[in-house]
C-alpha cells in the first residue's frame, strides 16, 4: 500500500493596509515570481520562529519600506494552488509610518472593497475581497421593546448615520405582522444601499427581498447546505459552530455573549480573551456581541473581531 505524504502547509502572513477613505492596497506580483501579473494582498512567508505578527511587520518593512503601527488579526485561508497549499493570516493594519513604495519593483494600487479595477486577482483572495465589503457593525432589530413604528425611525436616523447592515429578528411577531414588518425594513434599508437578513427564515428573506438569512446556532447545526441567497449567516457560540458555518461557506457569522448582558445578566459569558480564542482560526468574519456598545469596536477588532453586533444599542 502507498504511504501518503501529508500536505505540507507555508504559513503566510498578508496585510489588507486601509486608508481613511476606505481603500486598501493590493500588490501586483514582479516578473519572474509565481503567478506573475496577479494582483494579492502584501505580505510573505512566516519563517521559522516567527509569528505571524513579526513577519508581516518584516514582510512590509521590505515589501514597501513601511513601519507597522496598528495591525489587528483578522481572518485565516487555506488555498491550495498547483505548487503549494498556503495558509494566509490576515491582519487589518490601520496605521503605518512611510508610504508604500514597491520596493520589489512591484506595481501598487489602492482599492475600494466593492469596486476592485484591478485583475486578475490570485485566486485566494476573493473569499478576502467579499468578506471586506461587510460593514463594521451589524444592527439587530429591536421592535419588541421600541415598538414597530418607533423603531423604524430609529432605523432611518440609523441608516442616515452609517448603519449597512441589519438583521430582523422580531420573535414576537406573528407571521403576517413579521412579513409585514421585514417588507418595511428591506424598503427601508434599500433606499440607503443596505443589507437586511432575516433571522431563522430563508423562504421569507426571498419572499420579502431580502438579501439573506441569518440562521440560529441550532438551525447550523441542522444545515447541509449553504441556502441559495447572497447572505448567509449564523449565530455561534463554539469553536465547532464557527468551524461548521467556514465549512458550509457562509458569509460571516456572530460569537456570543462576550459580555454580561442585560436580558441575561447572570449567565456565563465568554470574556475578550476566550473570544479571541474561539475566532483565531475563523476563515469567515466574526462580529462579536452580548453587553457590547459602539465603543467597544475598537477592542473587538484588537481581539480578531471583523465587528460588533448591536441590540439595543444600534438604535
Amino acid at each position: 500500500m502507498k504511504r501518503m505524504t501529508p500536505t505540507k502547509i507555508t504559513h503566510v502572513a498578508a496585510a489588507v493596509l486601509w486608508r481613511d477613505d476606505g481603500r486598501f492596497l493590493l500588490a501586483q506580483r514582479p516578473a519572474g515570481k509565481v503567478y506573475a501579473g496577479y494582483w494579492e494582498f502584501p505580505g510573505g512567508k512566516i519563517e521559522a520562529n516567527e509569528t505571524a505578527y513579526q513577519a508581516l511587520c518584516r514582510e512590509l518593512q521590505e515589501e514597501l519600506g513601511i513601519r507597522v503601527v496598528t495591525a489587528l488579526p483578522w481572518l485565516t485561508q487555506v488555498f491550495t494552488y498547483p505548487h503549494a497549499t498556503v495558509k494566509l493570516h490576515f491582519f487589518r493594519v490601520m496605521a503605518w509610518h512611510g508610504e508604500p513604495t514597491g520596493c520589489e519593483n512591484q506595481q501598487l494600487s489602492w482599492q475600494y472593497p466593492t469596486a476592485i479595477a484591478v485583475t486578475p486577482v490570485l485566486p485566494a483572495n476573493a473569499p478576502i475581497l467579499r468578506a471586506l465589503s461587510l460593514p463594521a457593525c451589524y444592527g439587530i432589530s429591536n421592535a419588541a421593546e421600541l415598538g414597530t413604528e418607533f423603531f423604524l425611525q430609529r432605523l432611518k436616523f440609523a441608516l442616515q448615520d452609517g448603519l449597512r447592515l441589519i438583521q430582523v429578528r422580531e420573535k414576537q411577531l406573528a407571521p403576517e405582522e413579521l412579513a409585514t414588518f421585514a417588507r418595511q425594513v428591506v424598503t427601508l434599508a434599500h433606499h440607503y444601499d443596505a443589507k437586511v437578513l432575516i433571522n431563522s427564515d430563508a423562504q421569507l428573506a426571498e419572499e420579502v427581498g431580502a438579501d439573506g438569512v441569518h440562521f440560529t446556532s441550532m438551525q447550523l447545526a441542522q444545515c447541509q447546505a449553504r441556502p441559495s441567497l447572497a447572505y448567509c449567516a449564523a449565530s455561534c457560540h463554539t469553536t465547532a459552530e464557527l468551524q461548521r458555518a467556514c465549512e458550509l461557506g457562509f458569509d460571516f457569522a456572530v460569537l456570543s455573549p462576550v459580555l454580561p448582558t442585560l436580558s441575561h445578566p447572570n449567565e456565563a459569558y465568554l470574556g475578550w480573551a476566550e473570544f479571541a480564542s474561539r475566532c483565531a482560526e475563523a476563515t469567515l468574519p466574526v462580529y462579536a456581541l452580548g453587553g457590547l456598545t459602539s465603543s467597544d469596536l475598537a477592542v473587538a477588532q484588537q481581539h480578531g473581531a471583523h465587528g460588533i453586533a448591536l441590540l439595543r444599542q444600534a438604535w
